[in-house]
């Protein structure tokens, strides 16, 4: 879900007036899984990466699921960026 930010200096404010809930110090986010999918020219490359400590306090049969399931996941996700982008932008005939 996305918040607003407000301007410098003036805090948030609810539907009362008041301070709304955002005004509270905001949590700490950590990043514990992330999948990019990037693009060079025609080339799309997906991969993954495990926050250190979760990949550390798995056990190695924990990790290898772990492994072949972000592994379909990075090949579903690589392949849908792929055909959407074919699809975006077709081959130009050549003219040579």
């Amino acid at each position: 879900m996305a918040t607003q930010t407000p301007p410098p200096g003036k805090p948030p404010v609810g539907k009362s007036g008041k301070p709304g809930p955002a005004a509270q110090p905001p949590g700490r986010d950590i990043e514990l899984l992330k999948v990019v999918v990037s693009r060079a020219g025609k080339q799309v490359n997906a991969q993954w990466a495990l926050h250190p400590q979760i990949k550390h306090d798995l056990k190695p049969e924990e990790w290898k699921e772990v492994s072949d399931l972000m592994a379909k996941v990075t090949g579903i996700v690589g392949n849908r960026f792929s055909k959407v982008l074919a699809e975006a932008e077709p081959d130009q005939p050549g003219t040579a």
